[in-house]
């Protein structure tokens, strides 16, 4: 793969040690973006962390983003002036904060940011999600001008999913690296 930093992004309430997020940074020596606080997350907090992380690489970064990691790449790139920092993402199973159940608890990430990513990205959503209908998940990926990945029924894509080492979303990843995202089959489950 090319030279290039992969951050993790967790979505709310972190990613836990069977999550693909967390197999994949054992295996591969990805950074996690440490937030202050998982459980009760601030859109601001969130994006200034994830700005400063980005300001002390070396290098450009690919993220990997999974839930309110997915609207956490959106916010942080329609209002940060480096953009030019990251090369691509990786957005799996994006959560709909504007839901009724979701809205009351994550009330500063809503709206939604629905502007179009001024670098290469992937959206992988499932048909049977329950924090994120296919539908919703597609309007995200047009807005965001990501290549859409059907995953099939297979949940909120985490640890529940019994995806494991998620070797598709590896793929994906290795297309972002090397900035062919167009190369990214429309399903792979």
């Amino acid at each position: 793969m090319n030279p290039c930093a992969v951050l993790i992004l967790p979505g709310w309430q972190n990613s836990g040690p069977l999550h693909w997020q967390s197999r994949w940074e054992a295996a591969h020596g990805f950074q996690r973006v440490e937030q202050h606080d998982w459980l009760r997350p601030l859109r601001g907090d969130w994006t200034a962390r994830l700005e400063e992380v980005l300001l002390g690489l070396d290098e450009p970064a690919v993220l990997v983003a999974h839930s309110l990691g997915c609207l956490l790449v959106a916010a942080w790139a329609a209002h940060s002036r480096n953009t030019h920092l990251v090369k691509g993402a990786l957005l799996v199973a994006p959560g709909d904060v504007e839901r009724e159940a979701l809205r009351p608890v994550l009330a500063s990430w809503s709206p939604v940011p629905l502007q179009r990513l001024p670098f290469a990205s992937v959206l992988v959503g499932s048909r049977n999600d329950p924090y994120c209908s296919a539908e919703r998940a597609r309007q995200f990926a047009d807005a965001w001008g990501s290549r859409w990945v059907d995953a099939g029924e297979r949940g909120h894509l985490n640890a529940d999913s019994a995806l494991g080492d998620w070797p598709e979303g590896l793929a994906l990843l290795q297309t972002l690296r090397t900035h062919h995202p167009a190369a990214a089959p429309a399903s792979i489950f």
